[in-house]
C-alpha cells in the first residue's frame, strides 16, 4: 500500500464508534448539567481550559469519583497569588484512592497476569479487594501509618499492584524500582526516601534467562538502614526461603515470606478502613532521569492522580468497564500507574512479565489475540521493532476486539502509523500519547472523534492549556518549539520528596518561563489543533524511548582509574537514538577493547542495561561553560553537523573541533557494537523493544 498524501487520515471514526464513545455521552451530560453545548471537540477542549472550576468537577461526577468528603473550593490560587506552582485544587476533599479502585465486585478478573514462559493468573474483583484488604490490616498491624512509604524491586505481579493499593488504602506512600536496576540505581532513589518495607523477588526470568537478583538486594539493603522488614514475593520462578537473605546487610531477621504477612491478617478479621484524606495526600513516589545528581523524588497526589487518570482513561483513550486493557511497562515507569488505574474505571488490566520478543517476535500479539484485548499499549520502539521482524498480525491473529492501540516512550516514527495501519489493523484507532513521569500523566494524547494523521499525537488533553513557545517565550503554531502548560492542573506534583521550600522543584519546572511548566519536550501545534513530538529539548538522553539521566552514567564510569572526564549524548541513528559516550583517559591509558568491556559491564551491573553506551570513544578534551559544567548541548549539536550556538558560553570552544570531525567521519560510519538480537531473543525490560544491548546476565 502506497503511503497516503500528507494530509489525508490514516483513519476516521465510524458513525457508530462515535456514538458509543465515553467523549459523546460526557459532552451530552456537560450540555444537559452545565448548559455548555459544543459542536465539537475543540469547543469542548476551549471550555475546558477556560472554566476548570467546572470542567474538572464535571469529570468527577461523570466519572463517578468517591469522596467522603466534599470541597470547599474547586481551584485556590497558591500564596501570594502563586498559581504556578502554588494553586490547590479542590481544598477540603476527604477520599482515598484505593476505595474508588476496589469499588467493584464479583467473580470477573480484575486482573490477569501473563508470564513470558506461558504461565497465566487470574485474580478476581473480589479476590483483589480481599486481597488488598488484608494486606492493608498486616502492613497496619506493623504501625504503617498515613505518609510512611513503603517501596518494591519487583517484576510486573499482581503483588505489585496489591502491595500498591493496600499503601493507597492506609495513606502510605508507594513508590518502586525495576529489579534490572543495578544496586547504585535502586539506592539513587530509594536511600532519598528512606522506605519502612521492601517488597522483593529473589529472581526473574526474561528472554528464557533466570536473573538472580538477591546479592544485588543484599548491596540495597545494606544500604537501606530505615527497612525493618523485607517481605519476599514469589513471583513466577519460585523463591527461596528467607536464609537467602543478606548476611552482609544483617537483614535475615527482617525477612518475611509473602504469605506470611498475610496470614498476620487472617481473612476473617476485617481490614480497617479505607483512610480518608486530603485531595493532594501523597500516592506515590516517581523520580526523574538524574541529569545533573541524584534523581529527584516527585511526590504525586491521590487525587489528582485518580482524577487526572479517570479523565484520560475514560474520555480520551474510551476504557469502559468489561475492557482487557494492557500496557507493556515495568513498575517503575509511569505507564504502570497509569495502567493501574484503569481498575477504576472497571476496566480488567492484563500484566505482563517478560521479553516483549520472546519466544518468538508476535508473543505480545498472541497475548493480544488470546485475552480479547481492547487497549493495547506499547512503545514506538516496539511497533518499529515489529515491522523490521517482519510481523504482519493483520493475516495471522484474531484482533477483532482491539479498539485502540497506545504507543509511547518516544516520538511514534511515520513509517510505524503506516505499519499499524497497513499490517496490524486498518480500522484500530492509533494514538501516540505524551507526557511524563513529572505529572503521571499526558499532556497530548488521542481521542475516539477525532481522525488519525501520520505523525500527529491526536489533540491536547481537556483541562491542559498546552502550548508552543518560540525562544522567546511567545506561542507559536506550525513551528517547533518548548511544549509548555501555562494554567495549574490537579496532577501536578505535590512536590519533591526532601524540598521543603519547593525550590528544587521550581528550578525543575518553572525557570525558564516564570509562572509556565515547561516540560523539556521539543513540540509542534498543528493548525488543526493535533500535537508534533521532536524529542527531549535539553541533555537527557532518550535511546529508545527511555529517558536517561547523564550523571547517572559519569559516576560510574568515572569510578574507573583510567577514565578522567566522561560525557554522554544521543545520537540520531537508524531513525531512533543511540547512546554515545566520550571519555578522556588518563595519561598513559588506552581506550581498547577490555576497557570499553569494562566500562559496558560497570553501566550495566550498576545503573541498568539501558545506561550501555552504543559506541564508546576516547577524545582529548570535553568543552565545559564558563561556571564549569559539561556542555552536552553543544557536543550534540556538534556530532550531528548542526552550529553550537552561543561559543562564548564555552571556557574551551576548540575542544568541539574534535567533535565536529567526528560528525563528518568516524562517529557517522560507525555500526552498533553490540549485535542487534536475532527474532525471537530477549530486549529490555521497559518500553523498549529493540535493545542496544543483550538482557542483564545472571548474577
Amino acid at each position: 500500500m502506497a503511503p497516503l498524501p500528507p494530509e489525508t487520515p490514516l483513519w476516521q471514526p465510524s458513525a457508530a464508534r462515535v456514538a458509543s464513545a465515553n467523549l459523546t455521552r460526557f459532552m451530552a451530560w456537560v450540555a444537559e448539567r452545565e448548559g455548555a453545548a459544543f459542536a465539537d471537540y475543540a469547543g469542548l477542549y476551549q471550555w475546558s481550559i477556560a472554566a476548570p472550576e467546572r470542567f474538572w468537577p464535571a469529570v468527577w461526577a461523570f466519572c463517578g469519583v468517591r469522596a467522603s468528603r466534599g470541597w470547599d473550593r474547586v481551584l485556590d490560587d497558591g500564596e501570594g497569588g502563586e498559581r504556578m506552582p502554588g494553586a490547590r485544587w479542590f481544598a477540603g476533599v476527604r477520599l482515598n484512592f484505593a476505595e474508588n479502585l476496589l469499588r467493584h465486585a464479583g467473580p470477573a478478573p480484575a486482573l490477569i497476569a501473563r508470564h513470558e514462559s506461558g504461565q497465566r493468573r487470574e485474580v478476581s474483583w473480589d479476590q483483589l479487594r480481599a486481597e488488598v484488604g488484608r494486606l492493608a490490616l498486616a502492613l497496619h498491624r506493623r504501625g504503617v501509618v498515613p505518609g510512611d512509604r513503603i517501596a518494591g524491586v519487583l517484576p510486573n505481579l499482581p503483588e505489585a499492584v496489591i502491595a500498591a493499593l493496600a499503601c493507597a488504602h492506609l495513606g502510605a506512600v508507594w513508590t518502586a524500582c525495576s529489579p534490572d536496576f543495578g544496586a547504585a540505581g535502586c539506592l539513587d532513589r530509594l536511600g532519598q526516601i528512606r522506605p519502612r518495607l521492601l517488597f522483593v523477588t529473589t529472581a526473574y526470568t526474561y528472554g528464557g534467562q533466570r536473573v538472580e537478583c538477591r546479592w544485588r538486594l543484599g548491596q540495597v539493603l545494606a544500604g537501606l538502614p530505615s527497612v525493618e522488614a523485607v517481605v519476599v514475593v514469589p513471583g513466577w520462578v519460585g523463591e527461596e526461603e528467607a536464609p537467602w537473605l543478606l548476611p552482609q546487610a544483617g537483614a535475615a531477621a527482617r525477612a518475611i515470606p509473602y504469605a506470611a504477612l498475610l496470614a498476620e491478617a487472617p481473612a476473617a478479621d476485617a481490614p480497617p478502613p479505607y483512610a480518608q484524606l486530603p485531595f493532594a495526600h501523597p500516592l506515590y513516589i516517581l523520580y526523574t532521569s538524574g541529569t545533573t545528581g541524584a534523581p529527584k523524588c516527585i511526590v504525586h497526589g491521590a487525587g489528582g492522580t485518580l482524577l487526572q487518570h479517570l479523565k484520560e482513561l475514560s474520555l480520551h483513550t474510551d476504557l469502559k468497564p468489561g475492557d482487557r486493557f494492557f500496557y507493556f511497562t515495568t513498575v517503575a515507569w509511569m505507564m504502570w500507574h497509569w495502567l493501574v488505574s484503569g481498575l477504576a474505571v472497571g476496566a480488567t488490566l492484563v500484566l505482563y512479565d517478560g521479553a516483549p520478543f520472546f519466544p518468538q517476535p508476535a508473543a505480545l500479539l498472541d497475548l493480544a489475540a488470546e485475552e480479547g484485548l481492547a487497549v493495547f499499549g506499547v512503545s514506538a520502539r516496539y511497533l518499529a521493532g515489529l515491522e523490521k521482524a517482519g510481523v504482519c498480525p493483520a493475516r495471522t491473529h484474531d484482533l477483532a476486539r482491539l479498539r485502540t492501540v497506545l504507543a509511547t516512550g518516544s516520538p511514534l516514527l511515520p513509517a510505524s502509523f503506516d505499519y499499524v495501519y497497513r499490517e496490524v489493523k486498518p480500522d484500530v484507532q492509533l494514538s501516540s500519547i505524551s507526557g511524563g513521569s513529572d505529572i503521571i500523566s499526558c499532556f497530548a494524547l488521542g481521542n475516539p472523534l477525532l481522525p488519525v494523521y501520520r505523525r500527529e499525537l491526536q489533540c491536547r488533553g481537556l483541562g491542559m492549556r498546552i502550548e508552543v513557545f518560540d525562544v522567546a517565550g511567545r506561542p507559536v503554531v506550525g513551528q517547533a518549539g518548548e511544549l509548555v502548560c501555562t494554567a495549574p492542573f490537579p496532577s501536578m506534583p505535590v512536590g519533591f520528596f526532601a524540598d521543603p521550600d519547593g525550590s528544587r522543584y521550581r528550578r525543575a519546572y518553572f525557570e525558564r518561563f516564570p509562572g509556565v511548566w515547561t516540560h523539556g519536550d521539543w513540540a509542534e501545534l498543528t493548525a488543526r489543533g493535533g500535537m508534533v513530538i521532536h524529542g527531549r529539548s535539553d541533555a537527557v538522553l532518550n535511546p529508545g524511548g527511555v529517558r536517561i539521566g547523564t550523571a547517572e552514567i559519569y559516576r560510574h564510569v568515572e569510578a574507573l582509574s583510567e577514565v578522567l572526564d566522561s560525557l554522554a549524548v544521543d545520537q540520531e541513528w537508524e531513525g531512533d537514538r543511540r547512546i554515545v559516550l566520550f571519555v578522556r583517559l588518563r595519561a598513559g591509558a588506552t581506550l581498547d577493547e577490555p576497557l570499553r568491556q569494562r566500562i559496558r559491564a560497570t553501566l550495566r551491573d550498576n545503573a541498568s542495561p539501558r545506561h550501555v553506551p552504543a559506541q564508546i570513544l576516547a577524545v582529548p578534551d570535553l568543552p565545559r561553560t564558563l561556571s564549569g559544567k559539561l556542555s552536552e548541548l553543544a557536543v550534540r549539536e556538534a556530532i550531528h553537523g548542526r552550529p553550537v550556538h552561543n561559543l562564548d558560553a564555552l571556557a574551551n570552544p576548540e575542544s568541539l573541533a574534535v567533535f565536529r570531525a567526528l560528525a563528518a567521519s568516524a562517529l557517522a560510519a560507525l555500526a552498533p557494537p553490540v549485535a542487534r538480537p536475532p527474532r525471537g531473543s530477549a530486549t529490555l525490560r521497559d518500553e523498549p523493544a529493540i535493545p542496544r544491548v543483550p538482557p542483564r546476565r545472571a548474577e
